[in-house]
């Protein structure tokens, strides 16, 4: 084994995550749940085969949260009562007997959902419609609708969405961890990001008030489940409909969120770039993982974007990271560790086993995938 590999391969054991290797499986939306969010066959063998493939850690798609405002997309899974939940629970055990950690990420869509059972229009910090249009891949059609300015009372509601997830996800599902997802232009990251968020409130203004909200969902959390399963968050720049997103403040910016997000008690902090190994921002040298370890030391740092090479996931160890997810290169590689154990070269991803809706085949996707694990 080279010493890139042995690094890649070598345990972790910190912040009540303690997993047999470095690589983990990114969060990816499947939406091949039922119409009304309970996880299907399908979705388990899916993940299953992450866990088979000697990933250390799976964490879910996107879960929604609550009956309101939360889902993002249709056939996405839900922990919005317990009957979603315990769906997971034999699913979840099984994953873990074959050695992986399994968290559970949850999200609320805001302004970008684009397929809700719940209700028939959106909200968000400010009623300001997105840029670009919905994902055909997900699908949606058109323009994302205006958004209605979210009250005080239905942030209150979305805060509590979240807690009651979480403790669903751990107390019923049998998850090892909590993600919330503050990234990639869902609702929490459209409070971060001053172009989303117009308020005038204490919501809305300087980016230590913008990332309150994120703060106080990450203590919630943490409050209500953090005793007996880590708690962490995502953050991002850019955001699904909008790629090219940075942070108007810089450095600074970062200073700030990732201090309060680790003020807030977040056991790890992912963190998620188009190539998380450039420059955060323009005319500077470091990374965004980079920023991340220097203002949240004491926090497990998760790493992700475009890192499946094994020279690059050695390097954002290198540089900070404590674990790397990886996204298309475990679609393509279900069993990257076994992979990269036995010295042998990792496939390159087929892009094409997504479209025209990026959920998973029954049988096209099942088999090449079943073929890739071989």
């Amino acid at each position: 084994m080279t010493d890139t590999n042995s690094q890649i391969l070598s345990p972790y054991d910190r912040n009540g995550i303690a997993v047999r290797n470095r690589i983990a499986v990114a969060p990816m939306s499947r939406i091949t749940a039922t119409e009304n969010g309970h996880p299907t066959q399908t979705m388990f063998d899916y993940y299953m085969r992450f866990a088979k493939g000697g990933f250390g850690l799976v964490t879910t798609e996107g879960i929604y949260t609550d009956k309101a405002f939360s889902q993002g997309y249709r056939f996405q899974p839900g922990l919005a009562d317990d009957e979603q939940a315990r769906g997971w629970t034999a699913f979840n055990r099984e994953m873990q007997a074959h050695g992986a950690l399994v968290f559970a990420q949850l999200m609320h869509a805001g302004a970008l959902s684009q397929g809700n059972f719940y209700q028939t229009h959106t909200v968000a910090p400010s009623a300001i419609r997105p840029k670009g249009k919905q994902m055909e891949l997900y699908y949606g059609q058109g323009p994302f609708p205006e958004p209605r300015q979210i009250t005080d009372a239905e942030i209150d509601d979305a805060v509590r969405g979240f807690v009651d997830a979480a403790q669903r996800a751990v107390n019923l599902a049998g998850f090892n961890g909590v993600e919330i997802h503050g990234a990639n232009g869902y609702l929490l990251d459209q409070f971060l990001t001053a172009e989303t968020n117009r308020r005038t409130d204490r919501w809305g203004g300087a980016t230590k008030a913008r990332v309150q909200l994120l703060a106080d969902v990450v203590n919630a959390v943490k409050t209500n489940v953090g005793h007996v399963a880590p708690v962490g968050i995502r953050i991002s720049q850019g955001k699904v409909n909008d790629f090219n997103s940075k942070w108007l403040g810089g450095e600074a910016d970062a200073e700030v969120i990732f201090g309060t997000l680790a003020d807030a008690g977040a056991d790890f902090i992912h963190v998620t770039e188009f190539e998380a190994w450039q420059p955060a921002f323009e005319g500077t040298q470091d990374s965004l993982v980079t920023l991340a370890r220097r203002y949240a030391p004491n926090v497990t740092l998760i790493a992700n974007g475009g890192l499946h090479p094994a020279e690059r996931m050695a390097n954002a160890l290198a540089t900070g990271a404590d674990l790397v997810t990886l996204g298309r290169g475990a679609l393509a590689n279900p069993n990257l560790p076994k992979i990269l154990e036995s010295k042998r070269e990792p496939r390159t991803f087929d892009g094409s086993i997504l479209q025209p809706i990026a959920n998973i085949k029954e049988g096209e996707l099942a088999m090449r995938l079943d073929a890739l694990t071989r």
